[in-house]
């Protein structure tokens, strides 16, 4: 979608033409008689803000439509409900913390089978599924490592054992990726990060394909209650409205500090889609339109805890925080922080080292948060001149 239609998606207020969609703080909708109303009965169920905000998020991934909760995980959850006991997750195995907590401490003990295979590799998910996989969860690419897997690809798997494709489109954006049209069934975010997009608000989405699947979440949105209110709703429509060109930014200055520690000899490894080195870099290319999104990771060669944690308290444009996607440039230890309820050895299987640092690249000029790495690796100690190789 074209940052042109993204505006004029979002309406002007019928009512009174105001250019804002105006933010409706009520808990209750007269009505004309009992069941007789304008469309709105009661907040929980529906709120004219939250509507807004739905069909818009609905129109940027081209789903059937959209649902807002009160943070991603809420969302998360919402999809989850659409299980039953005995049937079966395949999820990929660099999974967000929060969701392997979920999965792990919640859903498992309900009597839900999860698998965690690297989906990178198709074929491991060919291998993976049996009769009782009713989901295949994907990220991509993916919270910490920025791991790219073939939706289209899968999404021909999951159709073939009759299982829905859930593709977490957090870091990918709709602004680079759509994966309804690649073949996934039902799509979630953390609205919390690219969406939402200025670090003061929390919320989730999701947005389905069919009429069938909407209804469903519909339902369950209803029934369970984690909704979105007016205020934070009101605050992600306003996030939207420049979501292409703060995107775009972030992806420009993601791309050069990739660049950058790809040349520094006290970096082991570059996690960015965007960087040919990265295993699966002409995939990215295709089915992101070209856009890498605003996250770097790396591994240092110092590869301890204690390094990172030099590193992450040592930098000043990048502030040390959970979170990501905001305009204002962020560092994290995902061992320590996103992923700290993911046991190592798990993390270590999936490529998360001790060491293995997140930037969430902002809006700032490129060349101050290049500037802000190289001093920090100098005053940390994790120079190359003093990094043993």
């Amino acid at each position: 979608m074209s940052a042109t239609k993204i505006i004029h998606s979002i309406p002007s207020d019928p009512l009174t033409g105001a250019i804002s969609v105006p933010v409706y703080q009520t808990s209750t909708f007269i009505q004309e008689a009992p069941g007789v109303n304008k469309g709105f009965d009661y907040a929980r169920s529906n709120n004219p803000t939250r509507k807004v905000l739905e069909d818009v998020v609905a129109q940027l991934e081209g789903g059937d439509a959209g649902f807002a909760f009160g943070t991603g995980l809420a969302a998360i959850d919402a999809v989850l409900k659409l299980l039953s006991t005995g049937e079966e997750i395949i999820a990929v195995d660099d999974i967000y913390g929060g969701a392997y907590r979920l999965f792990t401490h919640v859903y498992e003990k309900l009597g839900i089978d999860i698998k965690y295979v690297d989906t990178t590799n198709a074929e491991n998910v060919a291998n993976a599924v049996s009769t009782k996989t009713k989901f295949i969860w994907i990220e991509s690419p993916t919270n910490p490592t920025l791991k790219v897997s073939d939706i289209e690809a899968i999404s021909k798997i999951a159709k073939s054992v009759g299982a829905l494709l859930v593709v977490d489109n957090t870091f990918a954006s709709p602004i680079a990726q759509q994966p309804i049209s690649l073949g996934a069934d039902i799509i979630v975010h953390s609205g919390t990060k690219y969406i939402g997009g200025h670090s003061d608000l929390v919320a989730g989405l999701v947005v389905t394909k069919t009429e069938e699947l909407s209804e469903k979440i519909k339902f369950i949105q209803n029934a369970s209650g984690g909704i979105l209110g007016p205020w934070d709703c009101f605050l992600t429509i306003r996030g939207i409205e420049t979501l292409d060109i703060r995107f775009r930014r972030q992806c420009e200055n993601a791309q050069k500090v990739a660049e950058f520690l790809l040349k520094s000899e006290a970096v082991s490894e570059v996690y960015f889609p965007g960087l040919p080195t990265h295993k699966n870099h002409d995939i990215a290319k295709r089915q992101q339109n070209g856009l890498f999104g605003g996250i770097v990771s790396f591994s240092l060669k110092k590869d301890t805890v204690e390094a990172a944690n030099a590193f992450v308290t040592g930098t000043e444009c990048f502030k040390l925080a959970e979170s990501l996607g905001g305009v204002k440039s962020l560092v994290c230890h995902p061992p320590q922080m996103t992923h700290a309820s993911v046991p190592r050895a798990r993390r270590l299987e999936a490529g998360i080292k001790d060491s293995l640092i997140r930037l969430s690249c902002g809006i700032e000029n490129a060349e101050d948060l290049i500037q802000d790495l190289e001093q920090a690796f100098k005053k940390t100690e994790v120079s190359p001149a003093t990094v043993a190789v």
